[in-house]
């Protein structure tokens, strides 16, 4: 078996090549099933947000399969190859586990480090396993990235500096009052930047929002998403003096605020800092207002040199959680390793678990006057004794696993403790599970029987 992953980003594919693969939350169940139907994938998974699609797979061939997943996404999203061949990326294997844990811990976003696609990945891997397209591989690594990029978040400070203008301006007014919930913001302008502007201001708290615009229909859209107050430019500069923090952001030619309006609103708010943030390119405050006593004015050039240096935090700690990527994808190979003896440790129990109870039941024919308490006793014991025995097997057969002549471990291992018949009902059970599944099914129940299906197909492999 083997890891694939097929996908393009913002970095491979601009935006209209993007929307096109776009996929709506109701049309994943049945991308999952088209998936799962296709050619030689035995697991799929799929992971769309605005600026990635990707489709991971356990396949059985990696280059027929990579032709197999292209194949489909030529159906699901109708379009040819020749269409969107050059902006793919496809991963194998390491590469693929890697490129996963870089996606789920924000390593591979837009906005480095970044959390909202750790929530997109459990979403995907949620509705792949309820759609019944994960198995023992995915369901495995999957977790194991949520896992992981939880940790390098919580060990890292990779999610704690700004690193876009709108989320800079709110940081550092943030720094200056440490608390919005108690302050007035006139945010001016109403499109796209004060917009992200608003959003980050009401998740920190601030309560009370004025919006300015030249077009008062489009600052109370704005207003009314977060609860706030619409005014126009006039009312806006008349109420200057109840501001605390003005955000301003428009597309005007001249300066909206000059010096002696400041100047003004100052002689009202005796005293109270005014905190002041242009973020327009032109400028819409002047830059004067930044003299007047008490009104401290910050540019968008101000705001760069913090994002700048914040990206730079976030590079030296994206470097860090690389190295804590090595250990995770060497954390993996070792459990992978292990798989393929997952039967043959079930088989042993499963013989051992006989044995016992056969040994014991003879026994107690011969001792037919034990007392309950006294057959709890001996059989606790003997149980104990049993598991003793194949406790130390069981630990080297999954040292040996790990190693290069795993397969020929495992044969001799079935060989030494004659596990053949116990294998061969291990995989009839699998098959007859298989055969029985109805639709309806339980997840949990269904998954389990996949599970041990793909755990004795690798085992049959090896024991050829």
């Amino acid at each position: 078996m083997h890891l694939i992953v097929v996908g393009l980003n913002y970095r491979t594919a601009p935006v209209e090549v993007r929307e096109r693969f776009a996929l709506a939350e109701g049309q994943l169940p049945q991308a999952l099933d088209m998936l799962k139907q296709t050619t030689g994938i035995l697991e799929g998974v799929i992971v769309g947000t605005c600026n990635r699609t990707e489709i991971y797979a356990v396949v059985d061939r990696q280059q027929v399969c990579g032709h197999y997943i292209r194949s489909f996404m030529e159906q699901w999203f109708n379009m040819t190859r020749e269409q969107f061949n050059r902006h793919l990326y496809m991963y194998e294997d390491d590469q693929a586990i890697e490129h996963l844990l870089k996606v789920a811990s924000g390593l591979d976003s837009m906005i480095l480090g970044e959390t909202q696609i750790l929530g997109q990945v459990k979403e995907a891997l949620r509705l792949a396993q309820e759609h019944r397209t994960t198995g023992t591989i995915f369901n495995r690594l999957f977790k194991q990235a949520v896992t992981f990029a939880k940790r390098a978040h919580s060990e890292t400070s990779i999610g704690e500096s700004a690193v876009s203008v709108s989320y800079a301006a709110v940081e550092l007014g943030r720094r200056i009052f440490g608390r919005f919930d108690d302050k007035t913001v006139f945010i001016i302008g109403a499109g796209k930047m004060s917009e992200l502007t608003a959003r980050h201001l009401y998740a920190n708290g601030a309560n009370r929002v004025f919006v300015a615009g030249r077009t008062v229909s489009r600052a109370e859209e704005l207003a009314d998403k977060f609860s706030g107050t619409a005014l126009s430019m006039e009312n806006a500069v008349a109420r200057l003096h109840e501001a605390d923090i003005v955000i301003s952001s428009t597309g005007a030619s001249n300066f909206i605020l000059s010096r002696e309006a400041v100047e003004a609103a100052m002689a009202r708010r005796k005293k109270k800092p005014l905190f002041l943030i242009d973020i327009a390119v032109p400028r819409d405050l002047d830059p004067a207002c930044g003299d007047v006593p008490n009104v401290f004015l910050y540019d968008i050039d101000d705001l760069e040199g913090i994002v700048e240096t914040n990206l730079e935090k976030r590079r030296q700690e994206a470097v860090v959680i690389e190295t804590m990527i090595d250990e995770e994808l060497e954390a993996y190979r070792e459990w992978y390793a292990t798989l393929g003896v997952s039967p043959l440790i079930r088989a042993l129990q499963d013989k051992a678990a006989a044995i016992h109870e056969t040994t014991l039941q003879s026994m107690l024919r011969k001792l037919p006057d034990l007392d309950e308490r006294e057959l709890k006793v001996i059989r606790k014991l003997t149980k104990s004794m049993v598991n003793q025995m194949i406790h130390e097997p069981i630990l080297r057969i999954k040292e040996l696993a790990a190693e290069k002549k795993s397969e020929e471990a495992m044969k001799l291992f079935v060989q030494l403790f004659s596990l053949e018949e116990n294998v061969a009902t291990l995989q009839a059970e699998a098959d007859a599970q298989r055969k029985n599944r109805k639709p309806a099914d339980d997840r949990e129940s269904s998954g389990v029987a996949r599970d041990l299906e793909t755990l004795l197909t690798q085992l049959a492999g090896a024991l050829q």
